[in-house]
């Protein structure tokens, strides 16, 4: 099928995958740390201070996620979507007006849960569930959302505190949330794909079979992709959190620093398209086991640049693992263990993300304040990948053997 055939005749479904990829960048971490400097003078806390909330708040959505993750086995997009967006909407009205520092944990895990957590997973659920032959074209296009959030917001946040308060653009960012809700309604006016169809979707895993979640969490291959879920999301979100005290470390003006960010977009939908089309002609298990091991070029050249065209240099390799993060791993769910349960797997796998992303901003930040430099740290996650691209290899190796190649309808 020709390219714009696809787009016209799947419009609806894959505009709303992006819609709510795009959403979710309000409790994303990219977008959350651009306010860490107001949040935490607004408050009176230390780096490990506000690290240690941000990830009391995300350890307490990663629990919640496991069972509210398996929802989008039972219901509709169009009915959890709304429901989501709403959640959102009301958390970015809290950050905005909260004058007291015991309410922030309670801020971040609704921001968190409803934006990082639900509003990704239910866009690449239904991306998984709503394709199969081209389920890789899907992922990628859904994933632009993500893209253009992690792109534009930061540009866009930085130059508004300059002329207006911080609080208020957590005020429009609820506005959107709740201007989305009709827009959602009426894409999915008539959603493809229902629950009741999902236990004879033809989109089997290993040994020709839909996995449900007891099954896949005693399975070894599991256990093995779990240090490269957490892995991405930990330190890419520490590194997003601590951007104002990296931009400070390495010398340069914060808008300076997040004037890389296209940058780093760029090679994300360059990789993400790239990866797309490898995935529906390929599979993941060929591809999986490397496409953490630009991480390590990232992290160590963050670790030894001094100049912005070093950093420069750093998010080119940063952006190649996220463009295929944003696929990739979505898909290697659904071909591994099917589709029937894939809502409920994938909620695991979820909250193992957002599990990561809780580690990485509380650990990095007791780091600093310990007098570890962010630097000497990035090494360290440097080596952390080389250890999960070895990992991921054998058990997906292994794995693979099981796989049964069903033809698409």
């Amino acid at each position: 099928m020709r390219l714009t055939s696809y787009l016209r005749d799947n419009a609806p479904f894959l505009t709303t995958g992006m819609l709510l990829t795009f959403l979710s960048g309000a409790g994303q971490t990219y977008f959350i740390s651009l306010f860490a400097g107001e949040i935490r003078l607004a408050h009176g806390l230390s780096h490990g201070e506000w690290g240690g909330i941000y990830m009391l708040g995300t350890m307490a959505s990663a629990l919640v996620m496991v069972w509210a993750g398996a929802l989008t086995d039972r219901y509709r997009v169009r009915v959890l979507g709304p429901a989501v967006l709403a959640g959102l909407a009301c958390a970015s009205i809290a950050m905005a007006i909260n004058p007291w520092v015991w309410m922030l944990p309670v801020i971040v895990f609704a921001l968190r849960f409803f934006g990082q957590g639900m509003l990704s997973h239910i866009a690449v659920v239904a991306m998984a569930r709503w394709f199969i032959a081209t389920r890789g074209r899907a992922l990628s296009i859904a994933s632009f959302g993500f893209a253009m959030g992690e792109a534009f917001l930061p540009l866009v946040v930085v130059a508004a505190m300059t002329v207006m308060a911080w609080q208020s653009l957590w005020i429009i960012a609820a506005c959107v949330c709740l201007a989305s809700i009709p827009v959602i309604a009426l894409l999915l006016a008539q959603e493809r794909t229902p629950a009741s169809l999902a236990e004879t979707d033809v989109s089997v895993g290993m040994q020709g079979r839909h996995w449900v979640r007891s099954e896949a969490l005693r399975h070894p291959l599991f256990w093995c992709m779990v240090p490269a879920i957490l892995g991405p999301s930990a330190f890419n979100t520490a590194f997003f959190f601590h951007q104002v005290h990296l931009a400070e470390v390495k010398n340069v003006e914060h808008l300076v620093f997040v004037s890389f960010f296209p940058i780093f977009t760029a090679l994300t939908i360059v990789v993400m398209i790239a990866a797309g089309w490898a995935l529906d002609r390929y599979g993941t298990a060929p591809l999986m086991p490397f496409f953490q091991v630009p991480m390590i070029f990232a992290f160590l050249t963050f670790a030894v640049a001094q100049s912005p065209l070093g950093l420069a240099l750093g998010f080119v390799f940063l952006g190649m693992t996220s463009g295929a993060n944003a696929t990739l791993p979505n898909a290697f769910w659904a071909e591994f263990y099917g589709t029937a349960h894939i809502g409920a797997i994938k909620a695991m796998v979820t909250a193992v993300m957002v599990l990561g992303s809780a580690i990485g901003p509380g650990l990095t930040g007791v780091l600093i304040d310990q007098g570890i430099g962010i630097e000497t740290q990035f090494i360290g996650v440097a080596a952390y990948f080389v250890v999960v691209t070895l990992l991921m290899a054998w058990g997906i190796g292994r794995a693979s053997r099981d796989l049964v190649r069903t033809p698409a309808p």
